[in-house]
């Protein structure tokens, strides 16, 4: 199967819907019906694991560091997993406010992985005719490096989602996130190379800046046999918002960070106690200065 169309499509149709955002937002701001955009559904680009609908601000750089620790059933002598750490650094870019780009690097595999995301339809509430929910595309590609025998096309896997929101009130926001994987050449021999999942993820709002979030993806395939030994993921944790930053702390049983890795590849359960400590730390830079950091 030619994946290429596939990733094209999922990849490039946010550049071309992206040359509409001004027409849009004029739009928006004429229309009488004294509806605004519903903001702020998730603080941070991410949910957990998986990615939100939430775009970056134009102009607004996002650095982001990863971490994600041993099992916490290693035992005392690795110290719960604290002794074993995998690691993601990466940049996301507003292109608009509605279109971002991004760039990372993981330690495990050695993957590069670069996406794009619009947010196709902002939720707004306050008038006649209200939009229920946001939507956003998002199509990402990832290299994998650390088997440098492997041909170039065998290295690359190709992720499609379509992610689903909606903010129920100040405290509540759900989403669903029906996804579409590719991979060239699965990690286990016998592995399908094609994961249908809908992950389903939310956010709890305790406080102006605290909040806890969840997510769950489900995938299409058995778990736990010998040509796919892997389990869906689960992941549980805290959002900190501290003006430009935002920490999340969070248990989960994938170690990777990118949808190969903890959609395809998740090896624990939580079951058997395969859980890891990890956290995302976040620092938006502006470089556009009428257009200020939210709070």
């Amino acid at each position: 199967m030619n994946s290429a169309p596939i990733f094209l499509f999922a990849f490039l149709f946010p550049l071309f819907v992206s040359a509409q955002d001004d027409l849009l937002s004029q739009l928006q701001q004429e229309d009488s019906t004294g509806s605004h955009p519903v903001m702020a559904t998730f603080k941070s680009t991410r949910v957990v694991n998986g990615q939100s609908i939430e775009t970056m601000k134009k102009n607004h750089l996002d650095f982001r560091i990863s971490h994600r620790f041993g099992r916490l059933n290693s035992g005392a002598y690795q110290l719960f997993g604290l002794d074993a750490a995998t690691m993601r650094m990466g940049f996301e870019y507003g292109v608009t406010d509605r279109f971002e780009v991004g760039v990372g690097r993981s330690t495990s595999q050695k993957v590069y992985d670069f996406f794009g995301k619009y947010k196709l339809i902002q939720q707004s509430a306050g008038g006649v005719r209200n939009i229920p929910v946001s939507v956003t595309l998002f199509g990402g590609m990832n290299i994998a490096t650390v088997n440098r025998e492997l041909e170039f096309q065998d290295k690359l896997s190709y992720v499609a989602q379509v992610l689903i929101a909606r903010k129920f009130g100040e405290r509540l926001s759900l989403q669903l996130s029906p996804t579409y994987l590719y991979r060239s050449m699965p990690e286990t021999t016998g592995d399908e190379k094609i994961v249908l999942a809908v992950g389903l993820g939310g956010r709890f709002k305790l406080s102006k800046r605290v909040s806890l979030n969840g997510e769950y993806f489900l995938t299409a395939r058995e778990k736990n046999t010998p040509t796919a030994p892997y389990y869906d993921s689960m992941s549980f944790g805290v959002d900190i918002e501290t003006g430009g930053h935002v920490f999340q702390l969070h248990f989960t049983n994938s170690l990777g960070m990118i949808e190969k890795q903890f959609i395809g590849e998740t090896a624990g359960t939580w079951g058997k106690g395969d859980i890891h400590y990890g956290f995302n730390i976040s620092r938006t830079f502006s470089f556009d200065k009428k257009n200020k950091i939210p709070k």
